[in-house]
């Protein structure tokens, strides 16, 4: 049986509608975080006390939980008194953030996106906002973060809950490698695709062809092209500028393929030593050779300069 979640963290996320706790609830989620929204404060140590679902990963990642005026029994008092309780009683570190905005930009999303505020549907926008704003004070004046996004856009709002709540190592995109043969096909989810065909073809040295990437004499092989080094050497470090990137704008899975003709020897050499680049810079790939495992698959595409008429296969 699964164990209770027993979360390193509790953030209550809370504030004016319209302000960004949706943005920052998917945020959250984003970085790892177990996300639950508009459930009754409550219902909070029945939460805690139910076993995470198969497969769910770490019990004890942290956990995000939505509230506002929209929550079943809101009562900005009674959840102050009743988190200070779960600190007390329960030892669990739990912290608020509350996300502030103007009235005049409310009013301006509220228009914009054709929503009622909810507690003004049949009213004007700004008499549920001031509402609201009066029912929350004693939270925003409570709360252990305030984020104000009068001017933050949805992109900096992220960044600066990535900057104040991420964890650098859960918050990094998961990150895959993989070889392939273009005979057999292009994967069809990658990010950054690398066609190796240019490289000389171990395919055609009858010793090697039986071989794959793994093999050091194959390596050897493909590392006496000329255009080696410096190529290889150029991806890497192009991969290594792209990632940090990725992880800034919050992609949280990243997949690179290396595609030669049959999958089973310059893509596997060069996916292989990439990775290896990438361990060494502190990321953590996981590596899979697609079609290393098939025999060699007869294809139109390319020809050995000593055999012409023959079609290339290998890789």
């Amino acid at each position: 049986m699964s164990e209770p979640a027993r979360p390193k963290r509790i953030l209550i996320v809370t504030g004016l509608s319209g302000a960004g706790k949706t943005t920052a609830l998917k945020t959250f989620e984003d970085l790892g975080w177990e996300t639950v929204d508009h459930l009754p404060l409550d219902l909070l140590d029945r939460l805690l006390g139910t076993p995470l679902p198969e497969g769910a990963g770490n019990v004890e990642r942290p956990l995000a939980f939505g509230i506002d005026s929209r929550t079943r029994g809101f009562d900005a008092d009674a959840i102050i008194r009743r988190v200070d309780r779960l600190r007390s009683e329960s030892g669990f570190a739990v912290d608020t953030l509350f996300l502030d905005c103007s009235g005049a930009v409310l009013i301006r999303r509220f228009s914009e996106t054709r929503r009622r505020h909810p507690l003004a549907m049949d009213r004007p926008a700004e008499d549920g906002i001031a509402r609201e704003r009066e029912l929350t004070a004693p939270l925003r004046a409570w709360a252990d973060h305030l984020i104000d996004t009068s001017e933050t856009s949805t992109n900096a709002l992220q960044q600066e809950l990535r900057a104040r709540f991420g964890d650098t190592e859960a918050g990094a995109p998961t990150l895959s490698i993989q070889s392939f043969g273009f005979s057999r096909g292009v994967p069809r989810t990658v990010d950054l695709l690398f066609d190796m065909r240019f490289l000389r073809n171990p395919h055609w040295d009858a010793l090697l062809r039986p071989m794959t990437g793994h093999n050091a004499a194959v390596g050897a092989y493909i590392a006496e092209d000329p255009a080696y080094d410096e190529a290889v050497n150029r991806i890497e470090e192009l991969i290594l500028l792209l990632l940090p990137r990725y992880a800034s704008e919050g992609k949280s899975y990243v997949s690179i393929a290396f595609g030669c003709t049959g999958g089973r020897h310059r893509s596997v050499h060069v996916a292989e030593r990439v990775a290896r680049r990438l361990r060494n810079a502190a990321f953590s790939p996981t590596v899979s050779h697609r079609d290393l495992v098939a025999g060699p698959r007869e294809s139109g595409g390319e020809r050995a300069p000593e055999a012409k008429g023959r079609q290339a296969s290998g890789g």
